[in-house]
Order: structure tokens, then sequence, then C-alpha cells
């Protein structure tokens, strides 16, 4: 039995030797891009240089010391506490972050973060094993008890102690208070879909037309009674172009195909499969927004500057295409691309475009011509997009901090503004927060803030998409199609009334 005590201690230590030492090596031969990493966590971006040769050192200790006899039961009891603490950071991560960043590097990169987390939590029952079976008789079971409870505690502590210090916590709460709207919408049915994939590629009075990221050539056209479903699916072929990211838009009968990294558009009419090209390498662009039958927002990375720009396509007779940029649109703050990052849409009533900043409380609202009409502020406070932005040598650009995300993928219908804010205002509670999406309603024609709606998630899927109508607002949370029915509460600001609170210009 003494043998196989000693076999399986051995099987473990040489695990844990294996794991660290490939651990540490991977990170050194990818330091760069490990530190910004670590500088990506929402709980550790304050601390990633620490962090980032602390975690390096620790592993390599460790495997020090289960090699020499003279410190083995040290570097059991360090094994078990080190992994206890990477299985407390990912439950924080998990449950109590609004986004999971990417994973550390090594083969660990592959596992999902929940299978990291078994993972974690096998480590640990490994190493209290080793440590219970190695010290059988040699050591006085309370000693050996305490020793292994005391170093697990103050692991998890450490760990909660920089959660509690981390800038992502400080920054949940701001210095800003929503006033939410008087019941502004009912829910009133919804209906399963195929799969989670799908997104709003237009919608009016009595349809709403779905596109599906996995089958990007099928388009669903869903009637307002969520009763009658349509499926065309369209001519496109995908071998003549290197597609990587398709995408559909409809507009009054038509609709658009398009993708970005690709610079080419096709269009067909609805309730038919045929699709032409009506353009080819005029522009590449990142996002489009249709405004009419032959003009269309876009935002490109202009070849000049590097920055993100605003621009107008120009659909022309006989394949007669013009290309018009507006670079004085878009503020540059620091690096122009991360900084200037937002969201497109337009508004069919009115044909206007805006375009909404996601790390700062400012968005632009322009005319069919992309003439800006006016800035104006969302209700927070950050003027400044809060980036921190690091070259890497192979030339590629990367966070590393954790960006604060103010705006979400706003949408503009009907001279409002409907955007889902990713901030958590003064004394709105944690839990409510967690379990909806909150919507923040503008006016579009001055410095109004209207309102806020909750959109509960359904089950444990949030909105992943939404778009409105005169009567309605369609959200996508899972796999799920959910309509809601606008009450006067909103609906009144659609063309008249005073807002509920008004920002300072």
């Amino acid at each position: 039995m003494r043998k196989t005590y000693s076999i399986i201690v051995k099987v473990i230590t040489y695990f844990f030797i294996l794991l660290f030492c490939y651990a540490a090596i991977s990170k050194i031969l990818d330091f760069e891009n490990f530190q910004v990493q670590i500088g990506q966590s929402p709980l550790l971006s304050a601390y990633a240089g620490f962090i980032s040769y602390a975690v390096i050192i620790a592993e390599l200790l460790i495997v020090l010391m289960l090699i020499f006899p003279k410190t083995f039961l040290w570097g059991l009891y360090s094994s078990t506490a080190l992994m206890t603490a990477f299985t407390v950071y990912i439950y924080l991560i998990l449950n109590h972050s609004d986004f999971v960043p990417c994973a550390c590097g090594g083969i660990l990169e592959k596992m999902g973060w929940t299978e990291h987390l078994i993972f974690n939590i096998s480590a640990v029952v490994l190493g209290i094993v080793a440590v219970f079976l190695y010290t059988k008789k040699e050591y006085p079971r309370k000693t050996v008890v305490l020793s292994l409870v005391i170093s697990n505690i103050l692991s998890a502590v450490f760990i909660l102690f920089l959660f509690l210090r981390s800038d992502y916590v400080i920054k949940q709460e701001n210095n800003f208070t929503r006033r939410f709207l008087m019941h502004p919408v009912l829910k009133t049915k919804s209906i399963a879909l195929e799969n989670n994939t799908y997104y709003f590629a237009g919608s009016d009075n009595q349809k709403v037309y779905l596109g599906n990221r996995t089958m990007p050539q099928n388009l669903l056209t869903v009637d307002s009674m969520l009763q009658k479903r349509l499926n065309l699916k369209m001519d496109l072929d995908l071998k003549k172009y290197p597609y990587r990211k398709i995408e559909v838009k409809v507009y009054d009968n038509s609709y658009f195909i398009y993708d970005g990294t690709v610079p080419v558009i096709s269009k067909g009419q609805l309730g038919r499969s045929e699709t032409e090209v009506i353009s080819y390498k005029d522009a590449f662009f990142s996002q489009i927004e249709i405004i009419n039958s032959n003009r269309m927002a876009i935002r490109a990375l202009s070849s000049t500057t590097k920055n993100l720009t605003l621009g107008i396509l120009k659909i022309g007779s006989n394949g007669k295409n013009e290309v018009q940029l507006f670079p004085q649109l878009l503020e540059k703050q620091s690096d122009g691309v991360f900084d200037s990052d937002g969201y497109l849409s337009s508004n069919p009533k009115s044909a206007q475009v805006t375009y909404i900043h996601a790390y700062r409380n400012q968005f632009l609202v322009m005319d069919s011509t992309m003439k800006l009409q006016r800035r104006l502020s969302t209700i927070d406070t950050t003027t400044i997009a809060q980036i921190q932005v690091t070259p890497l040598s192979d030339g590629r650009f990367k966070m590393s901090k954790p960006a604060l995300h103010v705006n979400g993928h706003a949408k503009v219908f009907s001279g409002l503004l409907f955007n889902p804010a990713y901030l958590r205002g003064q004394h709105e509670p944690v839990k409510r927060w967690k379990e909806s999406r909150t919507i923040d309603v503008y006016n579009i024609n001055k410095q109004e803030y209207i309102g806020s709606i909750y959109i509960d998630h359904y089950k444990d899927s949030e909105m992943s998409d939404f778009t409105v109508t005169d009567k309605h607002l369609y959200v996508i949370a899972g796999n799920q199609l959910i309509q809601y029915r606008l009450t006067n509460s909103l609906t009144k600001y659609f063309k008249n009334g005073v807002a509920e609170n008004r920002i300072q210009e």
C-alpha cells in the first residue's frame, strides 16, 4: 500500500512539474502577448506588470521545490495554493465580470473558461491528495490540514484583494443617474429560431428580416404576428470571392449582401434569389448602413492616415460609383482606431445617419449626405476614451488593459436613438443590472435624454440584437425572437414631447 501511495504522489508531482514548466515556458516565449492578455483582464489590469512576472516566477519556483527533497512538501503546498488562486480568479471572471478576456496562453488557451475552471478544481484536488498521501505517517494530521487550509485561504484572499482593488470594481457604479420610463414596452409573444446566430437585417411595420451568420445566404422573413415565416436562399458565388463575414441588410423591397473585407456588394429583390453585383473594388469597409437605394454610409480605415473614417458610397448608373470620405467626422483622441470605434445606424424614416462611440459619451448625427448636423452626449461622464493600446513586435496593436466600454450598437428610429448601455449608473440594483440589458433612449434632434428601458434576459441569454418599428421593439436573445409592444410613454417622443431629463449642453 505504501508503494502504491508513493507511485500516486510521484505521478501527481510529475503532472505539476510538467504543467508549470509548460505554462511558464509558453508565457516566456510569448511574454509580450501574455502581458497584454493579463492587462486585458477586468480584474488584473491595474497589476498587469507585477502579475505577469510574478506568475512565471512562482511557477518556476514551484518546479524547483518539487525537484528537491528538502523543499518537496513545500512544493506540494504551493502547487495546491497556486491552483486555488487560479480557480478563484476564473470563478470571479465567470460570475462577476461583464466580459470574459482571452485565456493566458499555452495548452489551456484551447479550453473554454468553464472547462478551465473544472481543470483547476481537479488540480487542487490532486494537490490535496498528494499532500495527504505524502504526509500520511510522518506528520500530524492536524498540522497537515491546518497548513493546507491556511495556504489555500491566503491564496484565495490574495486574489479577492486584487479583485476588490481592481479598476473593474471601481468603475462599476458611475456618477450618473438613469430615469426609467413607466412601462415603455410590454412583452407580447416570442418564437423559437433554429439557432442563436440570427441578427436583424431590417424591419418595417409588417415584417422583420433576419440574417443568419452560420447560413449567410439565407434570409428569414417573419410577419408582425410572429406566425408566418418565409425563408429565401439568395444566390451568391462563394467561390468567386474570399468572403469571411457575409451580412445582409434589407431596405424597402431590396436586400444587399456584403462583406467589407471583400470590396463587393450585391443586390437582390425580396422574394427573388437572383442577385447582381452593384459595387466592385470601390471600398473596403468595416461597417455599412443603407441610406437609400443608391447611397450607403460606410466606416473604413483610411489608407493615408490609418485612422477610422466615415464616408459615403454612391451607387451610380452604368457601374460609375463614387466613394467620398469625411475624416473630420471622427475626432481622434489617441490612436485614431480604438478610440474612434463605434457603431453606425441609419434612420429609414428621415434618411439620417448616426454614429455612437463605443468608449466615450458621444454620438454624431448626420444627414443623408453625411453632413454633420450635431454632436450629442450620452448621460455617462466618459468624455475621453479610457483605453491603452500597446504595439506588438509583429506590427499588430492590442489593448493592453480592458477599455471602459460605454455604449453598444445603438439603433436610430423616428428621431430617437436606442443605445444598449454598458455602464451601470448610481443606485441601480446590481441584481437587476445583471439580469437584464439597459437601453438608454435619446432625442437625436437636440441634447435630450428621454429615459431608459430594461430588457430582461431570456433564461441565461441576454439580448444579442434588436430593432424598432412604429409599434414594436423586437429582440433576439439566444434562439428566441421576442416581440415587445411599444407603449405611449415611449412612442409619444417619436415626433413630439418633452424629455424626462435634459443634459446640459
